[in-house]
């Protein structure tokens, strides 16, 4: 009888103490924050499920979650079809591939305050050259027109992470075998037909990937649009975790802030499930059928 050696199990300790270090407790603090009005390091009352109740009920973070839930879904519709686009017309090897995949990468390596401060300068209408430009044609002013605020911010968000998804959806492009273009080319197929019936299909679990990971991160947005408008012009960009950082730190209100984190942290759970089981209900329908 072959006996199990379980000391490979010590290698994996290092990650979990890191784990419960920078998550678990985290979590288990916030959670005791979460039942507890505090008005002092010494001085709190424990209050129950009564900050729950008060999120839940508040119009102000209700109206603040379909801001952030329809920034998600639009930057899903611009960023996932330019992404493929780009990645479809960038070259397939040598130098100017390697040239094209480290310009297209260069606003990921950029800072998030750093970005967020260069947009802010840059669409100004007295002192930037975008906004100068802008309003050379149409008036443009991101600093008293909701709608302009909104547009800057999903224009700044788009720039940025739109290289994520090109890089992802180029590297499954490059992964499919070049025996399936060469039918295609015998078959006559278009180049619609190449996309819809050989790199689509190829692509579904890196566009799961990518759409994911782009829902997530973008309805957790803070650093852009807390720098460019400050959550502004009025609550145009007051987003979730913008009105989360008032709470907490603009108005210490630690018990609040706990409660409206843990409930946070949920909706982006849930939603992702739902993501993640909506994108993959044909694959799963597949494999049970070939059981």
């Amino acid at each position: 009888m072959k006996t199990r050696n379980n000391k490979a199990w010590f290698l994996v300790l290092p990650v979990i103490l890191t784990v419960s270090f920078t998550a678990i407790l985290p979590l288990m603090t916030v959670a005791n924050y979460a039942v507890q009005d505090i008005f002092s390091p010494t001085d709190r009352l424990f209050i129950g499920m009564d900050w729950f109740y008060n999120i839940t009920n508040d119009p102000l973070i209700f109206n603040a979650f379909k801001r952030s839930f329809s920034f998600s879904i639009q930057v899903l519709l611009i960023q996932i079809p330019l992404g493929i686009a780009i990645a479809r017309i960038m070259p397939k090897s040598g130098w100017k591939a390697s040239a094209a995949l480290v310009m297209v990468a260069i606003p990921l390596i950029i800072p998030w305050n750093v970005i967020g401060t260069t947009w802010q300068i840059f669409a100004r209408p007295d002192i930037g050259l975008g906004g100068y430009l802008i309003n050379k044609f149409i008036d443009f002013n991101y600093t008293s027109d909701p709608l302009d605020g909104w547009i800057l911010i999903l224009l700044v968000d788009v720039w940025h992470w739109t290289p994520l998804v090109i890089l992802l959806v180029y590297a499954g492009l490059r992964s499919i075998p070049p025996a399936y273009y060469q039918a295609a080319a015998i078959d006559g197929a278009s180049q619609v037909a190449v996309f819809r019936f050989v790199e689509l299909p190829k692509l579904k679990r890196v566009l799961m990937i990518a759409i994911l990971l782009r829902f997530m991160d973008s309805f957790m947005i803070y650093t852009e649009p807390f720098v460019i408008t400050g959550g502004g012009p009025g609550e145009a960009t007051t987003f979730l975790s913008i009105l989360l950082s008032n709470i907490a730190v603009g108005q210490f209100d630690i018990g609040r802030a706990g409660a409206f984190s843990l409930i946070y942290f949920l909706f982006i759970q849930i939603l992702s499930f739902l993501f993640f089981t909506v994108l993959t209900l044909q694959e799963r329908a597949e494999v049970t059928k070939a059981k």
